[in-house]
């Protein structure tokens, strides 16, 4: 712009402010304005605290990748855990088992005395108004740490593991689970589970489905916290590519068809386009899943002291939101929620 055209436009602003148009900061001046006209609130409601429970008693374990985030016992720890999130406001838990036993059918993903129906019976029976969500998936429960059951070769037969998700399904039902969330990313996954579900009686159980869940680097500490590492290759064959959006629309159109009651997509922040364009697609209700390395980024930033913690997750979970979701799966829920309520 030319100093000519710098006066004209200056000019032309002091007009408008003349004649009381173009002054949006007006609307900016105090914290009571700022709150009058936000446009997008996180609310504890919105929020689902993921926890994991690992066989034993007494267990309060570290997760080293994960600061904060603990491997819970299914007795007084789990206990204090979901009456902490309870307290905080927030109503909904996503259940993660770490087995004692693994095997290469991951048998004790459907064993009705497993470690995750043991917590599942244990929260509903103390807290029984929190909505408890089951991961449907068998990489923590496999010997060899993949989300199926392998041939010979060593690939993931995806129509026998879906038989197998169904089972897993249906025994965490069972066990008292409010909706189970299939993440193995198996063509038909949710199709089959929700004949499993309604041939055993349980018609009424939601299916919240790992729609988008894309192969990303950004799942490392929680492959850590629940021990489900592939002992060889990776993912790349069921779980999306992270170039691609259409692929997301087609895979979260399948699930909607086959009886998804609630879509999601994982993960959140590299991924708030896709977020943007399932919401913009499909009317479901929509989850995005603020996963480990998100969560671990921030912890460890925070911790040399580069950033402010809690500034930096309010504007993650905020443009989350933002993007379209109305239910945000994070590991900062439970501190978030803390705060929000001392706001």
């Amino acid at each position: 712009m030319t100093r000519a055209e710098f006066s004209y436009a200056s000019d032309s602003f002091k007009g408008d402010d003349e004649s009381g148009n173009l002054r949006p900061r007006r609307l900016r001046l105090s914290a009571s304005l700022r709150r009058l006209v936000t446009e997008t609130d996180v609310i504890p409601r919105n929020l689902v605290m993921p926890i994991f429970v690992k066989e034993g008693q007494g267990i309060r374990e570290k997760i080293d990748s994960m600061p904060g985030i603990f491997r819970l016992s299914p007795d007084e720890m789990l206990d204090r855990e979901i009456s902490e999130i309870s307290s905080a406001g927030i109503n909904s838990v996503l259940v993660f088992g770490l087995p004692n036993r693994k095997d290469a059918f991951g048998s004790e993903a459907f064993n009705d005395n497993g470690i995750v129906q043991q917590a599942v019976r244990r929260i509903k029976q103390n807290e029984p108004d929190i909505v408890v969500i089951c991961d449907v998936c068998m990489c923590e429960y496999t010997d060899h740490g993949h989300c199926g059951i392998l041939n010979q070769g060593g690939y993931v037969q995806n129509d026998v593991t879906i038989e197998y998700l169904g089972k897993i399904a249906v025994s965490q039902v069972r066990a008292g689970a409010d909706i189970v969330a299939p993440s193995a990313m198996m063509d038909n996954q949710v199709l089959a589970i929700r004949r499993a579900l309604d041939s055993n009686g349980f018609g009424e159980t939601p299916i919240m489905a790992y729609s988008s869940k894309y192969a990303s680097a950004f799942y490392g500490p929680f492959r850590e916290a629940a021990g489900a590492t592939p002992s060889f290759g990776d993912r790349k064959s069921y779980q999306m590519d992270p170039s691609n959006v259409r692929e997301a629309m087609r895979e979260t159109g399948i699930d909607v068809e086959q009886g998804a009651d609630i879509i999601m997509v994982k993960p959140a922040l590299a991924y708030l386009d896709v977020i943007r364009a399932v919401r913009e697609k499909f009317d479901l209700p929509l989850a995005a899943y603020n996963v480990s390395g998100e969560y671990s980024m921030i912890k460890a930033a925070s911790a040399n002291g580069w950033i402010n913690e809690e500034k930096v997750v309010d504007e993650v979970l905020h443009s989350i939101r933002r993007a379209g979701a109305d239910i945000i799966i994070s590991y900062f829920a439970k501190d978030y929620a803390n705060r929000w309520n001392k706001s």
